[in-house]
C-alpha cells in the first residue's frame, strides 16, 4: 500500500519460520529499505523491488536470528548497492552497524533504532519517523514476546526494554512483529499494553513465566546463528 504522504509499505511472509519481512519505500525518490529478509525469499523480494522500480539501499535485521537465515547477504548480490545493517551489539557481520538513536534513511523518511535487548543483546526496534509504525522483531510479538532462554536472553532486560522503548510510543502506533504463528499481522501499542498476557504482568511474574516456558530448541538454530553472524552467507 502507498500512503498519502508517499510512503510505500509491504508486509511479506515466509511460512517455514513464520517470519515477516517489511518493505518500506519513498514513492517519489524510489529509495527503499527491507527489514528482516529471509534467505529462501530473497529472490522474491528482489523481484518485487525491481518490479516496483525501487532502489534498495539498506537491508536491515532487527537482531541475529536463530530460527532462519537472513537474506541480506544474497540480496546484496541480487541488488547491487544495497548495504546490510544490524546492531553493533549483535556480534554479527554487516556493512553498517547501528545503535540506539541511529537512523536508517530512505528518501524523506527514516526509521530510528531503539535498543530493545532481552531476547538477544543486539535486538533493535525500528520506529518510523512519525511514530505511526514500529517494527519490533522478536522483542514484542502479537500477544507475546521473544523467548529469553538462549542467545544472551534475559527476562528482566526484555521486560524493561518493552516497557521503556515500545510501550512509551503513542497508543496508536502500529506494531509489526518479526513473527506470528497464529495468522495475525499487526497490533498496536494500546492493544499490547492492555491485552498481552505476559507483559501486562508485573516484572516478577513476567520473569517467572519466561523462566518456565520449557520451549524446544529452534529447529534451524545450529545452522542459522553461524550463518547470520556472517550476514547470512554460509560456508560451502
Amino acid at each position: 500500500m502507498a500512503a498519502s504522504n508517499g510512503l510505500v509499505f509491504r508486509q511479506l511472509f515466509e511460512p517455514v519460520s513464520c517470519t515477516y519481512t517489511y518493505l518500506l519505500a519513498d514513492k517519489n525518490t524510489k529509495e527503499a529499505i527491507l527489514i528482516d529478509p529471509v534467505l529462501e525469499k530473497a529472490e522474491r523480494d528482489a523481484k518485487l523491488i525491481k518490479d516496483l522500480g525501487f532502489n534498495m539501499i539498506f537491508a536491515a535485521n532487527t537482531h541475529c536470528h536463530a530460527d532462519h537465515i537472513t537474506g541480506t547477504g544474497v540480496l546484496k548480490k541480487l541488488l547491487p548497492g544495497c548495504k546490510s545493517v544490524i546492531s553493533k551489539d549483535s556480534g554479527a557481520r554487516a556493512d553498517v552497524y547501528i545503535q540506539e538513536g541511529d537512523q536508517i534513511k530512505f528518501g524523506k523518511f527514516w526509521v530510528e533504532a531503539r535498543s530493545t535487548p532481552g531476547h538477544t543483546d543486539g535486538c533493535l526496534t525500528y520506529v518510523l519517523n512519525d511514530q505511526s509504525m514500529a517494527f519490533t522483531g522478536d522483542a514484542l510479538l502479537i500477544r507475546g514476546c521473544g523467548r529469553t532462554d538462549f542467545q544472551q536472553g534475559c527476562p528482566k532486560t526484555l521486560y524493561h526494554s518493552v516497557h521503556t522503548k515500545i510501550f512509551s510510543l503513542p497508543d496508536s502506533c502500529l506494531l509489526y512483529p518479526g513473527h506470528d504463528y497464529t495468522g495475525q499481522t499487526v497490533s498496536s501499542v494500546e492493544e499490547e499494553k492492555r491485552l498481552n498476557p505476559r507483559l501486562t504482568k508485573d516484572e516478577a511474574e513476567f520473569v517467572k513465566i519466561m523462566n518456565n516456558l520449557n520451549l524446544p530448541k529452534p529447529k534451524q538454530i545450529d545452522v542459522a546463528v553461524p550463518a547470520n553472524l556472517k550476514c547470512g552467507i554460509q560456508d560451502p
